[in-house]
């Protein structure tokens, strides 16, 4: 039901999006950079994380991880992954398939900030086989625009 309750809720709020279903599998940030021929970073990677007693999703680019000291003062506390089962009661996304879309009640969302380098990013689409292609700022207006800096963006290559 996960994939149907992604595609119903863009088509009641962002009818002009389609999710993209595909033969290949894009549940990991590589895969999905594969298929879709992007960047990793451009893939708009969504954690589940509790803080304390409040539980919330951060969407940040494929190729970031948290950071414990940006992400504590940023979120109020020592973030913590949620396990999949917890992934799944919140969102009834499958992990590979979790976006900030379609969940069955309403949920704090925070974007980080390392996701504003793209014009266009690809979330996945609520299975492991299915995206959304859109805007950063798109995504930002499905989000509520909540602007967080917690995750250390990959190290720059240097150039000799």
């Amino acid at each position: 039901m996960s994939l149907q309750s992604v595609q119903a809720d863009l088509a009641a709020r962002a009818p002009d999006l389609v999710v993209e279903v595909t033969e290949a599998s894009t549940a990991t940030v590589q895969l999905a950079a594969d298929v879709h021929g992007v960047e990793p970073g451009q893939i708009a990677k969504t954690l589940c994380i509790r803080v304390k007693d409040e539980e919330f999703l951060l969407v940040t680019r494929g190729d970031a991880r948290l950071d414990n000291a940006k992400s504590k003062a940023a979120l109020g506390g020592r973030p913590r992954m949620l396990g999949a089962e917890d992934v799944l009661r919140l969102t009834s996304h499958q992990v590979g398939g979790v976006c900030p879309f379609g969940l069955p009640a309403p949920l704090p969302i925070y974007l980080d900030v390392s996701l504003k380098i793209y014009d266009l990013v690809i979330p996945a689409g609520g299975d492991t086989h299915a995206s959304v292609r859109l805007s950063v700022d798109r995504l930002a207006e499905l989000c509520g625009s909540r602007w967080v800096d917690a995750c250390q963006q990959p190290a720059d290559v240097e150039t000799v």
